[in-house]
């Protein structure tokens, strides 16, 4: 299996990534963009791999190996749980751009949540696109050109993605995960495409629960006391899940830190330890935020994907529902409220999403306020 072959429903990018692999049509910074799920990581990393390798991606040598599992000594690959990439983590990239490759393909730096740099950081990036040394490829990955300084990506070749349709997905997890056919078109839909998602909810049945848990949610917000529950219980959940992800990770890191400083049980800690803990506590304090907002804005997006599906009931659409499951439900939600009102509510949920990413306001508020407004009609006989 290629490189290639990770890329999932990226024709076009991928033979345009293979094509200057071999030498045509390549420069040396590279802007790859696409919503969440798909794939933009994947793309990068295949491309690194192919630079390196003497076939271009064949994805079985060495240096594929290594590349894709972050071991290639001449491919950086910098990713972030935190809320922002510093300048001087980027400082740090570019003085190992201007380092000589081990081996004889090129120095490849991925920067996978380009859209993340501060603004000191895009300054010191400028300089380094702007005057490339001949071994060294920059590749930026972000959701949208405009997530990046127009300085930036002006001087990038821009590889845009595409949302992989839910045959596409269900058919990488068939071949490359081993899933039933009928949990795969399943996963596909209720991921609308992410296949991150995709894959852990063809694999874990409590993400399956939890997400049929939101998808439930519009038909049963008929009063205030149920809005401000399902506000309570969402933003419960999602912290929980959160904290389920980052809990191990936490508890290696300190294992590790004690570790490299000699620290036992009741022992004696060296001076340089208590700043060292207090500096990594801060790290994971924001990292676990950066988490808990990624699975509330996951599941803003499963709400909203109810609304959408009951615009497309309503206009008699014949094509199948990303909730395919809850049909009765979105049919209910359809008799009871307007194609009118459903846009209304996916506005307020994009208006709440913004609210916490982009403005901070608290989870807990802006759940509420969303919960609010997404309120609907009750039942009649």
């Amino acid at each position: 299996m290629s490189v290639w072959d990770t890329l999932v429903g990226q024709r076009a990018a991928a033979e345009v990534l293979r094509a200057a692999a071999s030498g045509t049509g390549m420069t040396h910074a590279w802007l790859v963009t696409g919503p969440p799920g798909s794939g933009r990581s994947n793309a990068a990393l295949a491309f690194a791999a192919a630079l390196q390798c003497p076939e271009h991606g064949c994805g079985a040598c060495q240096a594929c190996r290594t590349a894709l599992s972050g071991a290639h000594p001449d491919v950086t690959r910098v990713a972030t749980d935190k809320l922002s990439i510093g300048v001087d983590e980027v400082r740090d990239l570019v003085r190992r751009s201007a380092l000589a490759p081990v081996g004889a393909g090129f120095q490849v730096l991925v920067v996978e949540d380009a859209d993340r740099l501060t603004d000191q950081a895009f300054n010191a990036l400028l300089k380094a696109i702007e005057e490339p040394t001949g071994h060294t490829v920059w590749v930026l990955c972000a959701p949208t050109v405009e997530d990046v300084l127009p300085t930036i990506r002006s001087r990038c070749r821009l590889i845009g993605l595409t949302t992989p349709t839910a045959d596409e997905v269900a058919a990488h997890l068939v071949r490359h995960d081993g899933v039933d056919g009928a949990m795969a078109s399943y996963a596909a839909r209720a991921s609308q495409g992410h296949i991150g998602r995709a894959r852990a909810l063809a694999r874990d049945e409590a993400t399956r629960n939890r997400r049929r848990e939101v998808v439930s949610l519009p038909v049963r917000l008929t009063s205030l006391g149920a809005c401000m529950t399902a506000a309570a219980n969402l933003y419960e959940s999602t912290l929980e899940e959160a904290e389920a992800i980052t809990s191990d990770l936490d508890a290696r890191e300190k294992t590790d830190l004690d570790t490299t400083y000699g620290v036992v049980e009741r022992g004696r800690r060296p001076r340089e330890y208590a700043p060292a803990l207090a500096a990594l506590q801060k790290a994971q304090k924001t990292r676990a935020k950066r988490r808990h907002l990624d699975v509330v804005d996951r599941g803003l997006m499963d709400l909203a994907s109810v609304y959408r599906d009951a615009i497309a009931v309503a206009a008699g659409a014949a094509s199948a529902l990303v909730n395919e499951e809850q049909r009765g439900e979105i049919a209910e939600l359809t008799r009871i409220s307007t194609p009118e009102g459903q846009l209304r509510r996916i506005d307020a949920i994009f208006a709440a999403r913004e609210q916490m990413l982009e403005f901070n306001v608290p989870p807990m508020l802006a759940l509420e306020s969303m919960m609010l407004a997404l309120r609907v009609p009750r039942r009649t006989a």
